[in-house]
């Protein structure tokens, strides 16, 4: 198995006060499906940032599989490049075009819209300085795109994570991108041209890991919330729901953030992932790793807001916290069980099962009143039902997210691995079952089964934070 990341810079940032480690950043989130063609049904995005294409080594690509009655085939599929007739730019090598990837309808015509970012592009304002590319979605699908430009005059790995959410027209339509440098925030309205109401750099905030969008007040207009990357003294990063200086929150860090309504009380959730193990123990983190909740208010999420804290330690989480899990290492939030809560999903993709980091997905329903945890439930390669077989550094779980594909009302769940195969990576679709997603006829879609054929390092899925942790 291949972990290179090929022409990955190694930067070390002084960040407010604290020193950040050297070592390459990641991409962490992937798209949920969205309806690029506008036929009723949502297509998945599975993103494969080390794809070769036209000889470009990990010059990378996006491949949308269509959704339907039946579901998702590998026959009905696209496969976008920067090669690909109405993308701007050119495929290169190592520009890990889809390293992340969002879904929203930033136009607001009734046809969802891709997020893409290359955040090791090359550009006339630095190497790796990187771009965010969106591809509009219309009758005939993912056909045209451009691109969302950083204000910043020497941007660094623009485009490490990307988030976007749409609560209404003009202003309540907003994208967040991550970068080395600093956050950009974007705002509606978005047209198919490029444009765009207003981008702001904030540069408080810089040396990110991941980003997300959420309305944490309840007044209809996506605030962001941002995680840096590792800092001296703590078990993941900062993270802020008020980009600025001294307003980061103050009891609990993480590398991953999500966002989803997990008590139905009409505010949205802050849910992040701190897969690192503890510096000083019973002070900062958790053995195995941590999952954190901050509840959203009428005051949104304060810097003084407490968390609940899950490990798998927690009542009613299957397994047991041991050193090294990575539990956290990848998040999504979704109401999978259809009870109108929005439920956790969470990749330990280091979890020792029959072999060493093979990975596991384990799932936290939202409740109403009650301890989060209870009813909790897992998969891995070894579940009955599921493809495959669990084998050393699969790191099943890598990535995971969650959305309906063939309109009967119950979300797919989607988990990568990025591992598998030689690093090729594969994605896991496990249907919606009647209370909960099933293994039962879930299906394994490798990166050779959707055309892409080299032998080593595609990273189908995603690599999410396995860079990182």
């Amino acid at each position: 198995m291949s972990l290179r990341w090929g022409a990955a810079a190694v930067v070390t940032v002084g960040l407010m006060g604290g020193l950040l480690p050297a070592g390459p950043a990641a991409a962490v989130h992937g798209a949920v499906p969205g309806d690029f063609n506008g036929d009723g049904y949502r297509d998945a995005v599975l993103p494969a940032p080390g794809a070769n294409v036209s000889g470009k080594e990990a010059a990378g690509a996006v491949v949308v599989l269509y959704g339907s009655s039946s579901g998702l085939s590998a026959s009905r599929r696209k496969t976008i490049t920067q090669n690909t007739s109405g993308v701007p730019g050119t495929a290169e090598a190592y520009d890990r075009f889809g390293a992340s990837t969002a879904t929203a309808d930033l136009n607001r015509d009734g046809y969802a819209d891709l997020v893409v970012s290359s955040p090791y592009e090359d550009t006339s304002k630095g190497n790796d300085s990187g771009t965010v590319t969106v591809l509009w979605g219309s009758r005939s699908g993912l056909t045209s795109g451009t691109n969302l430009p950083t204000p910043s005059g020497r941007p660094g790995f623009y485009g490490l994570d990307v988030a976007a959410l749409s609560t209404g027209a003009g202003t309540r339509t907003r994208v967040v991108v991550a970068g080395w440098d600093a956050s950009v925030h974007f705002t509606g309205p978005f047209s198919r041209s490029g444009t765009f109401g207003s981008a702001t750099l904030n540069e408080n905030t810089p040396s990110l890991e991941s980003v997300a969008l959420g309305d944490f007040n309840k007044d209809a207009v996506p605030d962001p919330a941002v995680v840096t990357s590792r800092l001296s003294g703590l078990s993941g990063g900062q993270i802020y729901t008020k980009p600025a200086y001294g307003s980061e929150l103050k009891h609990g860090n993480g590398l991953i953030a999500a966002t989803g309504d997990l008590n139905g009380d009409g505010y949205t959730d802050l849910v992040a992932g701190d897969p690192d193990e503890p510096e000083v123990a019973g002070v900062d983190g958790a053995t195995g790793g941590r999952v954190l909740v901050w509840y959203g208010s009428a005051h949104g999420i304060t810097n003084d807001t407490k968390p609940v804290r899950i490990t798998q330690s927690t009542t009613g989480v299957p397994g047991a916290s041991e050193k090294g899990d990575a539990f956290g290492g990848s998040l999504a939030v979704a109401d999978l069980n259809r009870d109108g809560l929005a439920d956790i999903v969470i990749g330990s993709p280091y979890e020792d099962l029959a072999k060493r980091r093979a990975g596991q997905v384990t799932i936290v329903p939202g409740r109403r009143t009650g301890t989060l945890g209870i009813g909790a439930y897992s998969f891995s390669q070894d579940t009955a039902g599921v493809p495959g077989a669990s084998e050393t550094d699969d790191f099943f779980g890598t990535t995971v997210s969650a959305g309906d594909i063939n309109k009967d009302g119950r979300p797919e769940l989607f988990v990568g691995a990025a591992g598998e195969n030689n690093s090729t990576g594969a994605v896991w679709v496990f249907p919606g079952g009647t209370s909960r997603p099933t293994a039962t006829g879930s299906r394994l879609f490798t990166a050779s089964s959707v055309g892409l054929t080299q032998d080593h390092g595609t990273l189908l899925g995603g690599n999410g934070l396995l860079w990182v942790i």
